[in-house]
């Protein structure tokens, strides 16, 4: 009887064994079902990305009268950096410089201001800053297109027309609202326990903002950076309204003006985008990790 119960149990156990090992199989082949439909999707939208880039890169290696007569998708069998030489010697670095005069100029202000304003519009649970603070937000509302003639009468008025300064005083103001709500977000998260460990340490509100929260909020702040930095390098609108002189160009200008110099020259102007584009991609491959942690903390928030 017992050695009956014995085998029915261990019979038992047996099937109950091979249930696990069943189920685990359906798991294990439903977590390798494949989604073809998102995979090809996936590579169309691969292509439409890399088609053109790959095209506005050969196309640069290539002379202006083997643009016409060769298959466009095809690399140029005796490429040439004649249209880099040109657009260098046609005033390029300097325009690069402005560029980066004023997109640092923007950044770090904007940066720094947008932190101290986080912090304290988290850590202060007072009437008036909550005020302001909502106050400015309502910035993200309003596109640059729309205070474009009330910015260049400021801009007037103060006499900075013309002028690089021009460029960074409203390109500071206008990152201000998102970089505040970004980095507000990141703020709110850290411990309220490491705060008041510090004060009892001794430390005053600002040692603990860039003691403590600046150092914790370094991927917001590396995704913020990146972010004004690509509004104000690609920026063209405000360029083009508030400055006038040549040596003040900036690149986004500067390519207006080869597009019109060379208009037939394609390769050349395109040879000028790929100078353009270089300093952003550099940087995003520097600050690629803190970029992606900053973006995946804020998908878990």
């Amino acid at each position: 009887m017992s050695s009956t119960l014995t085998r029915g149990g261990t019979q038992t156990r047996g099937d109950q064994h091979g249930h696990r090992r069943s189920a685990g199989r359906e798991g294990a082949t439903k977590v390798r079902r494949r989604n073809v439909p998102a995979g090809v999707a996936g590579w169309v939208w691969l292509a439409v990305i890399i088609v053109p880039i790959y095209w506005i890169v050969i196309t640069s290696f290539k002379a202006q009268s083997d643009y016409f007569v060769q298959n466009p998708l095809l690399p140029s069998p005796s490429p040439t950096l004649d249209n880099y030489r040109m657009v260098v010697e046609n005033d390029f670095v300097r325009y690069f410089v402005n560029s980066a005069v004023v997109t640092l100029g923007a950044v770090v202000p904007a940066v720094a201001f947008a932190f101290l304003a986080a912090y304290a519009v988290v850590r202060s649970g007072g009437r008036y800053v909550q005020g302001v603070s909502r106050i400015l937000l309502l910035g993200l509302a309003i596109p640059v297109q729309a205070t474009i003639i009330p910015v260049y009468l400021i801009i007037i008025r103060l006499q900075l027309y013309d002028s690089l300064l021009a460029l960074i005083l409203p390109s500071v103001a206008f990152a201000l609202p998102l970089s505040v709500l970004i980095l507000g977000n990141f703020v709110r998260d850290v411990p309220r326990e490491l705060f008041e460990s510090m004060r009892l340490d001794g430390a005053s509100e600002w040692q603990m903002a860039w003691r403590l929260a600046f150092p914790l909020t370094r991927p917001a702040i590396v995704t913020v950076c990146i972010y004004n930095g690509l509004q104000v390098w690609n920026g063209f609108l405000l360029p083009l309204v508030l400055t006038q002189s040549p040596d003040l160009r900036v690149l986004p200008l500067a390519l207006w003006t080869f597009q019109g110099q060379y208009s037939v020259n394609v390769p050349a102007v395109l040879a000028a985008v790929v100078l353009s584009t270089l300093p952003i991609l550099v940087f995003y491959v520097v600050g690629r990790r803190q970029l992606v942690s900053g973006l995946t903390a804020g998908f878990t928030k």
